[in-house]
């Protein structure tokens, strides 16, 4: 039987967060590609399982690739992991799946927990589309570019950002339409959650008063279109 390269959603946050399909798929695999070695074997400890780990992370995709596709051509399962969330959005997966298909490799979802998702949820909009955009440039000039043609479209639009970046893009956002209203979402799943509603220039006002910021955002953008 060919060997099969394996997409597994794991938790944002809160460990409970993995289907029993994930936690099955981990324990059945030979190896397990992942963004931090530590954080999954934190996930792989909680459920008392272990495996042979792979680093596969945006700085070295494009030669990691090779390596973890002849494990799958010697016959050994392989599922990759992200941080948190499901691998391949906003973070790195597409190139070895786009190359796992191009030789003929079967790639399986195993889907599992979103944070744009789990934001939407407790957002309280009702919409039928909205536009995912996840990590803007770190660049200003290039960011308010983004950020200009994100509100002008008038769609309710999801955002990720670093604790390190937030207050700036939020100055950015404030700077293009302060009075735009948003749900943050602040350390999700995890003990700290927070979820934060307003407009633009309130959060930016809440969040620039608490000095030091931690945790990662998950920003929803609340488009003026009725959609």
């Amino acid at each position: 039987m060919m060997a099969k390269l394996y997409i597994v959603g794991t938790p944002i946050g809160n460990l409970g967060d993995i289907t029993l399909r994930a936690l099955e798929t981990l324990k059945r695999v030979d190896i397990i590609a992942c963004e931090d070695t530590r954080r999954t074997r934190k996930l792989l400890n909680h459920y008392e399982l272990s495996k042979r780990l792979v680093s596969y992370h945006s700085y070295n995709n494009q030669s990691q690739a090779e390596s973890i596709l002849s494990f799958l051509e010697d016959g050994l399962d392989v599922a990759l992991v992200s941080d948190g969330g499901t691998p391949g959005v906003s973070d790195p997966g597409p190139l070895l799946v786009r190359m796992a298909l191009e030789r003929g490799i079967e790639v399986v979802p195993v889907p599992g927990v979103s944070a744009l998702t789990t934001l939407m949820s407790v957002s309280g909009v009702a919409s039928k589309n909205f536009c995912f955009y996840g990590f803007l440039s770190p660049k200003r000039g290039r960011r308010k570019k983004e950020l200009e043609r994100i509100v002008e479209s008038g769609y309710n639009s999801i955002l990720l950002e670093s604790p390190y970046r937030i207050v700036a893009l939020l100055k950015d956002i404030v700077e293009i339409k302060g009075d735009i209203k948003l749900v943050i979402g602040r350390e999700m799943t995890k003990v700290y959650e927070e979820f934060l509603r307003g407009t633009a220039t309130e959060l930016l006002t809440e969040l620039e008063g608490r000095g030091r910021i931690k945790g990662e955002f998950t920003i929803l953008l609340i488009g003026e279109k009725k959609v």
